[in-house]
């Protein structure tokens, strides 16, 4: 029996046993949600005996849901042992999909990343064959893994641009009106899938394991190739009526006459962006001005990591300058944002997070100028913990909450 089996009541009718089934359920549960806890603890909450309590325990010790983490110390008398879920019951599986490359990362129901690969080349296109070879890349990243697959809970795939998680469509990419996507790509990997949006799930990530305290109302600004907001509202993910909130990045702002990459004309993207910085960086070496960094032809996406890494460890001027400028801008249209909902917290994260103060401090510059005081007065800038390894992390902690906390939670 899984652990998703153990925890699902939908399974108590095929048991016998059903109070006795309730009682491990339970304890399972209590375990998951409240951490490690004694025989004796698990009894007074549980409401049931101490030898009962202890029969099913060891049982659950036996079947590997539990682990004996061993004595600890007390005032007097025998020291107690201490239980925990045992961390390898179960796994869960993220994968976040770029534009020329894809991340895959495994973690335990501790939250332990036991297998992840930041880098795994795969080159994004919209076709049947591209839609195959991504599965079979994470077929054979499970396969490399040392976990079994009946272990993995279920997958969570990121994708930019429009997700409809609810429904488990892509709009972007693999799109068929026939099927949604998560249940073709399921077929293939022979595994529960659930779609979610790259910057929805980076939000996520940073609120379970990233640089979140305690704050429940955040805005995390995707700022890379594109740009996008997730939003976190009251400690939840926010998706909107139709699932589709946070495309900041395709505001109509600017009266520049310039096409974004969607195919409207002035979106936010087409002059604060990734793809918007290369092409500020060609017209500016076309105008005289100079810089060490050489741009690669071949790829507009190792473009943009050129510029980036050419005004961090390069102290490049004039990539120093255009990313300063862009930033700039950022702030000023966030500070929008800010006067609107006037969150705990605004995290920046993506690529030019990377860049340290070169990006933020012209964007705290622009926020303190350009949003209300009182609003920015309560408001804390921070930079993403979690780096490249946000959507990862991200897509591990919401396949969790949408497989398992609802059982926990039942």
């Amino acid at each position: 029996m899984s652990l998703k089996d153990l925890l699902d009541n939908s399974k108590d009718k095929s048991l016998s046993g059903q109070k006795w089934h309730m009682l491990r359920q339970s304890i399972t549960k209590r375990l998951l949600s409240g951490g490690n806890s004694t025989i004796a603890e698990l009894s007074t909450e549980l409401q049931s005996s101490v030898p009962t309590v202890t029969k099913a325990v060891n049982e659950l010790l036996t079947e590997g849901y539990v682990v004996d983490m061993g004595k600890i110390t007390n005032s007097g008398g025998r020291r107690p042992s201490l239980y925990s879920i045992n961390p390898t019951c179960a796994y869960f599986l993220g994968v976040e999909v770029g534009i020329s490359s894809m991340s895959i990362g495994l973690q335990n129901i501790k939250n332990e990343l036991v297998s992840v690969d930041l880098g795994t080349s795969f080159i994004l296109e919209n076709t049947q064959k591209s839609l195959l070879k991504f599965c079979d890349l994470i077929n054979s990243f499970i396969e490399d893994s040392s976990v079994e697959k009946k272990l993995i809970v279920g997958v969570c795939i990121n994708f930019s641009g429009r997700i409809n998680s609810m429904e488990g469509f892509s709009y972007n990419y693999f799109f068929s009106e026939n099927r949604p996507l998560n249940e073709i790509i399921s077929e293939q990997l022979d595994l529960p899938v659930h779609l979610e949006n790259d910057t929805r799930a980076m939000a996520f990530g940073e609120y379970c394991e990233g640089v979140i305290d305690d704050e429940q109302n955040i805005i995390f600004v995707n700022y890379s190739w594109g740009v996008a907001i997730g939003m976190i509202t009251d400690g939840k993910l926010y998706y909107g009526k139709s699932g589709y909130s946070g495309e900041f990045g395709h505001s109509t702002i600017f009266n520049n006459e310039i096409m974004c990459q969607c195919g409207k004309l002035g979106c936010l993207e087409t002059e604060i962006s990734g793809w918007s910085l290369i092409n500020q960086f060609k017209d500016a070496i076309k105008e005289g001005k100079q810089s060490k960094v050489i741009l690669d032809e071949n790829s507009s996406t190792l473009q943009h990591n050129a510029i980036i890494a050419g005004a961090v460890n390069l102290e490049d001027t004039l990539c120093v300058d255009l990313v300063t400028q862009q930033s700039e801008k950022m702030g000023r249209y966030l500070s929008i944002l800010l006067n609107i909902f006037n969150p705990d917290l605004l995290v920046i994260g993506g690529d030019f997070a990377q860049l340290g103060d070169y990006a933020l401090l012209p964007i705290q510059s622009a926020l303190k100028k350009y949003s209300l005081g009182l609003v920015n007065r309560d408001m804390k800038l921070k930079k993403s913990a979690l780096g490249r390894r946000a959507g990862v992390i991200g897509a591990c902690c919401v396949i969790k909450e949408k497989m398992l906390f609802p059982l926990i939670n039942n």
